[in-house]
């Protein structure tokens, strides 16, 4: 692979005279959300080799709690210095003053995948570098689905769906799909894959105005009432990334993931097909577009600021980002082959191909302060029609875009 081109953007970033005149020792602290990767230990342990002046002390804290932690911590005066967390999680930190902006050039902005470099932008500023990136797709076992007596394909509408959720449910008695409710923040990712295969929309990028009250809502949440007889049982009890075992086990017919599903399911599940998320009446098929960054958190020592940026830069650089993003299983954060990387994993693969195609026509997380406040709008409306609660489909909608309103 010819990383020239990104070694070189990266040796300008990391050039600062802030950092010549550091001082030795300084100590970084790092929270990593959910699980350590094998290409970010590599990528820390050559920056400690590289900058011995610099150590590096991780922790890496399950996503349950992670960002709660690191929130917590700097808005008590003693943050850490970098956390790996959620990019839904940056405007609120930006507007209590716990983070500072990314310094992210331009030009290396424009090699970001399109869309990726939005979900950490407000105010003309990158509040975070991002450093993971996924589409989703749905998976299907074919081996119930055939037992099914269907032909194993791709249902394109969300009708073709829910037939074949209804045909896996009646004729193998074990669930059709799996439908997230679970108070989590992928419940809402999930109905967002289903609401930008619809034509709708949370929020407008540009006036910051409502969406969510509209027919395409409406359609979206009138087909999880209509397929949910052919979900897994109690599924507010479920969240998405407790499916795979389902899955994995021929208890579930098909359910939305990520790229990384597919590792998880080859071995168990060997006769699976991955396709594009259905579409319903008023859309193209399209994917919520998510992004987890690593964050810098403001400090008093500007050394340590600054030594925060630099190793900030080393984890999402060409190199050291490529080596993450292909060998976990993400989609591709850049468009690698503007970096001069020859072959990149994703392209001529009929299965990346699913989940790149879906960024041209994905949506963003919505960004806004208090994103537990929007993720709590989506619990509402979905458990409302999965316990028959909150009224019909119309009332929980029109009681969405009520309290969308009121989320800042």
């Amino acid at each position: 692979m010819n990383y020239t081109k990104t070694l070189m953007v990266a040796a300008a970033l990391l050039g600062t005279s802030t950092l010549a005149a550091m001082a030795d020792d300084i100590n970084l602290s790092f929270i990593m959300c959910g699980d350590l990767r094998p290409a970010d230990q590599a990528t820390i342990d050559k920056f400690q080799t590289d900058n011995p002046g610099i150590k590096v002390n991780m922790e890496v804290v399950p996503w349950g709690t992670c960002q709660d932690k690191s929130m917590t911590l700097a808005a008590a005066g003693n943050p850490v210095s970098v956390a790996y967390m959620g990019s839904r999680t940056l405007l609120k930190l930006s507007s209590e003053g716990l983070i500072v902006p990314a310094e992210i050039t331009e030009e290396m902005a424009a090699n970001y995948q399109p869309g990726v470099i939005k979900t950490v932008s407000s105010g003309g500023k990158y509040w975070g570098y991002p450093h993971a990136f996924s589409t989703k797709a749905l998976y299907i076992n074919c081996d119930l689905v055939t037992k099914a007596g269907l032909e194993c394909k791709a249902p394109e509408t969300w009708a073709d769906m829910i037939a074949m959720a209804k045909a896996i449910k009646e004729k193998d008695g074990v669930a059709g799909i799996g439908i997230a409710g679970k108070d989590f923040d992928n419940t809402m990712h999930m109905f967002l894959d289903f609401l930008y295969s619809n034509g709708g929309a949370v929020i407008n990028a540009d006036t910051g105005e409502p969406m969510l009250d509209s027919q395409q809502t409406r359609e979206t949440l009138q087909m999880y009432k209509d397929i949910m007889p052919y979900a897994e049982e109690g599924p507010t009890a479920w969240e998405r990334d407790q499916m795979k075992d389902l899955f994995n086990d021929a208890k579930l017919g098909m359910y939305v993931n990520g790229p990384w599903g597919f590792g998880q399911h080859k071995d168990k599940v060997p006769n699976q097909i991955v396709v594009p998320v259905p579409h319903g009446p008023s859309g193209v098929s399209g994917t919520i577009l998510i992004t987890d960054s690593i964050a810098v958190f403001k400090q008093k020592d500007p050394a340590v600021e600054a030594a925060a940026q630099k190793f900030a830069q080393a984890l999402t650089s060409g190199a050291a980002q490529y080596d993450l993003d292909s060998t976990w299983g993400l989609d591709p954060i850049y468009q690698y082959e503007k970096l001069g990387i020859d072959k990149p994993y994703y392209l001529n693969d009929p299965m990346w191909k699913i989940f790149v195609d879906g960024i041209s026509t994905g949506g963003p997380e919505p960004l806004v302060t208090d994103f537990k406040s929007l993720q709590g709008v989506f619990t509402n409306m979905i458990q409302g029609v999965m316990l028959g609660e909150g009224g019909s489909v119309d009332d929980l909608v029109k009681q969405a875009g009520v309290e969308l309103a009121d989320v800042k």
